[in-house]
C-alpha cells in the first residue's frame, strides 16, 4: 500500500508520473492481487483520467475488485463502497449516461450509512449533491475542482 499512496500523491504534482506509476502497479497485481489494492490502484487511476470514458473504465474495475469472485466484503471494503458508486454515477454523467447515472446515485445514497460523520463522510455527502444537481441539470460537464476537490 505504500508504493501505491506515493504514486497517489505524484498526482498533485505530476499526474502523468502518476498514472504510469498506478498503472505499472496495477500490472503487477492485475492477476490475482489483493482486492483492496486492485480496488485502489483503479479508483486513483479514475481520478487521474483526462476522459470520461477511460475513467469510467477504471471506476468499473475499482468496484470489480470489491466484488471479485470469493472476494469478502469486509468493512474496509464497504467503506469504499459510497465514493465508488458516487464515482460511477458521475462518470455514467459526463459519458451521457443518465439512467446509469442515476441508479449508481440511488446506490450511492444507499450506501452511505457506512460514513462516518466525518469530514470525508460530509465530503462524499456534498459532492453526491453536486453530481446529482449536474445530473438534474443534464450536463455532461467536469464539476469545477473548487467545489470538489479532487474526485472521491
Amino acid at each position: 500500500m505504500a508504493d501505491i499512496f506515493a504514486a497517489v500523491r505524484l498526482g498533485g504534482e505530476d499526474p502523468e508520473a502518476a498514472r504510469r506509476a498506478l498503472q505499472a502497479l496495477w500490472d503487477d497485481l492485475e492477476r490475482g492481487g489483493d482486492p483492496l489494492q486492485r480496488c485502489v490502484i483503479a479508483h486513483h487511476l479514475a481520478n487521474l483520467q483526462d476522459s470520461a470514458e477511460v475513467a469510467l473504465r477504471w471506476d468499473q474495475r475499482a468496484l470489480g475488485a470489491v466484488f471479485g469472485p470469493g472476494v469478502p466484503l469486509d468493512e474496509g471494503m464497504r467503506g469504499f463502497l459510497p465514493a465508488l458508486y458516487l464515482n460511477l454515477a458521475d462518470s455514467h454523467r459526463r459519458v451521457g449516461e443518465f439512467d446509469m447515472a442515476r441508479m449508481q446515485s440511488t446506490i450511492a445514497r444507499g450506501h452511505l450509512d457506512v460514513l462516518a460523520d466525518d469530514a470525508y463522510g460530509a465530503l462524499i455527502r456534498a459532492r453526491l449533491d453536486r453530481v446529482e444537481a449536474a445530473l438534474a441539470a443534464g450536463s455532461t460537464d467536469r464539476l469545477p475542482a473548487d467545489l470538489l476537490g479532487r474526485r472521491c
